[in-house]
């Protein structure tokens, strides 16, 4: 379990830049090799897959040890490599039960320039 329980209202944030190599590496494990993924634009840039772009908040709620049970996403605009995505997670909700907490959270993704790019509401829970 983390150091603390989950709270309501709990925000944690994190920051990633994709590269070229990791959008390569995750078209070859989900397979997802489209050309906007493998085709550099006009400036030499790929666009990230929406599920690695998924990864930030996924990666926040394994620092939390949250598990999920489901977990929704809006895939806003695209995310290109070399741009940095800022993501903060905020806990909306949590009961307290015998062996964990049930908890509700929501993520919002954003570029350099403060435009939403992914926007996510998950449900779960963190043991005991």
């Amino acid at each position: 379990m983390p150091a603390e329980p989950p709270e309501e209202g709990d925000t944690y944030t994190h920051e990633r830049t994709f590269t070229d190599e990791d959008v390569k590496q995750f078209g070859e494990l989900s397979g997802d090799t489209q050309s906007i993924h493998t085709d550099p634009d006009e400036d030499g840039r790929l666009i990230v897959q929406g599920l690695l772009t998924a990864t930030i908040p996924t990666k926040i709620g394994g620092d939390q040890e949250f598990i999920a049970r489901t977990m929704e996403y809006d895939f806003r605009r695209p995310v290109h490599t070399g741009e940095r995505i800022t993501c903060e997670w905020t806990t909306e909700t949590v009961t307290e039960r015998e062996d964990r907490y049930e908890a509700t959270g929501r993520a919002v993704c954003r570029n350099e320039e403060d435009g939403v790019v992914l926007s996510g509401h998950f449900e779960g829970l963190v043991r005991k």
